[in-house]
Parts: C-alpha cells; sequence; structure tokens
C-alpha cells in the first residue's frame, strides 16, 4: 500500500487508512455503480468522500504500475494545482494505490464531501429551476475562466459540476478530476469543451450568448460551433451504445 496524506491530516492518519482498508465493509453508500464507487466516513466532525477506483484491465494494470499515474493520484494532484488555481474543487486529503510486485490493483481518491445546492444535470431536466438563466450563464462564465487560466476539463458532463448558492450568487465547484490537460486552448477546443453538457439547442443558446460576451467573438460564429460539436458528441454517443447492443447480444 502506498499513500500519500494532506499535513493538516496526518494527525488522523490511521483512521483514514482504516477507512480506506474497510471500505466494502463500511461507510455510507454515497454512489455505486458498475465503474467506481463512492462512500462518505465521519471523520471527527467532519463527512468526507472516499472514491474507490475499479481494478483497471490486465495492460492498464501493467501501465499504472511501470508507465502512467493511477486515476487517484492524478485526481489527487490536479484538486491540489485547481486549488492553486482558485478554481472550486472539494478539498483533497489523500489517495492510496494498492499494488503487487508487478502489477497495479486498486487505489482510491479521498476528499471533503462538498453538499451542493444542485449540479448542472438539474438545469438539463428543470427549465423552471430559480434563477436559472443566472446559473446557466454564470455557469458558462465559469467555463470561460477555465479556460483563460488553461485548464481543459475532458470530462466537463452534466454530473460532473457541484453548484452552491452563497446569497445571490453562485459557486462552482468540479469533481471527477483524473482527466485534464493544461495549456493554452484554442478557440475550437474551448467550444468543443461545451459538447458533452447538454442535448437541448435551448442551452446552447444561452452559452453561446454569455461565452461572446466573455470573449467578444461573434455570437453566430460560436453557436453554429458548439452546436455542431454538441450534435457530433450525441451522435458519436448514440453509436457507441449501440454497438455496445449488438456485442451484447451475440454474446
Amino acid at each position: 500500500m502506498k499513500y500519500i496524506l494532506e499535513e493538516a491530516y496526518k494527525s488522523y492518519r490511521e483512521t483514514i487508512k482504516t477507512f480506506v482498508l474497510n471500505f466494502n465493509t463500511s461507510g455510507e453508500d454515497f454512489i455505486v455503480d458498475q465503474r467506481n464507487s463512492i462512500k462518505l466516513f465521519v471523520l471527527s466532525e467532519e463527512t468526507i468522500n472516499i472514491k474507490a477506483f475499479r481494478i483497471p484491465n490486465i495492460f492498464n494494470q501493467f501501465a499504472y504500475k511501470f508507465l502512467r499515474k493511477s486515476k487517484a493520484q492524478r485526481s489527487y494532484e490536479y484538486a491540489n494545482r485547481l486549488i492553486k488555481l482558485d478554481i472550486g474543487t472539494p478539498k483533497p486529503i489523500a489517495y492510496f494505490e494498492f499494488t503487487t510486485p508487478f502489477l497495479f490493483k486498486k487505489s482510491f481518491y479521498v476528499s471533503e464531501h462538498l453538499n451542493c445546492d444542485l449540479t448542472y444535470r438539474e438545469l438539463t431536466k428543470n427549465f423552471n429551476y430559480p434563477d436559472y438563466d443566472t446559473i446557466l450563464r454564470a455557469f458558462t462564465r465559469f467555463t470561460y475562466k477555465l479556460h483563460q487560466k488553461g485548464i481543459h476539463f475532458l470530462d466537463h458532463s452534466p454530473g460532473n459540476t457541484l453548484i452552491k448558492k452563497h446569497g445571490s450568487d453562485y459557486d462552482f465547484y468540479l469533481v471527477d478530476l483524473n482527466r485534464m490537460h493544461f495549456g493554452t486552448m484554442d478557440f475550437e477546443t474551448r467550444i468543443k469543451n461545451f459538447s458533452r453538457l447538454t442535448i437541448h439547442k435551448s442551452m446552447v443558446e444561452v452559452m453561446s450568448d454569455e461565452y461572446a460576451k466573455c470573449t467578444g467573438e461573434d455570437y453566430n460564429k460560436i453557436f453554429d460551433l458548439m452546436w455542431y460539436e454538441t450534435e457530433t458528441f450525441q451522435e458519436k454517443f448514440h453509436r457507441k451504445k449501440r454497438l455496445k447492443k449488438r456485442f451484447k447480444f451475440w454474446n
């Protein structure tokens, strides 16, 4: 077992290790799916969030052991990098990795648990949500801020931005952090970064309008590209689902 723990949590080292080692039989289920599981644990007076990444396939077990950083390590390092760049994300606490001499096995990312008011996903389902237009435009400005700081969040999708209301303002926090690139982004890459967020043309129109205000670019240029990238992503997504169904049928 290898782990890295934030200095502020060193006094809780053994407790956090116990949480991780007993992950399967303890904690409160928060998210459970085929890929990864998230559980909540009470640490003193704080609730923390532990994400367990599933054991990768045999090729990636070798790659993560010798060639690449694990998803847990990347999540931890990217969270610290985002905080230094003044981008919201739940506070990172630790990451753990379990390996054999030649293969990588399981990994865990530990962070604070952030209670949010909503995620971006709610905006795709409830067009009557209070302050709807204000939130969607603020989210667009937040995405522009990411782009200006050279943050290409590859998993910029509906469930991966938590939203909290503070007075009349809204704050945004990124989660599911293990896929990011850092560096200057060209116009096409910036606009394509919106492609996974919604299937609704009305939302793309609002985001295009607000992004045009942020950048000074022509609205029509932004909208045409954003809607094209949105439709292209949806076509690829549904094509992939159809192929999976056929593969399962044949098996």
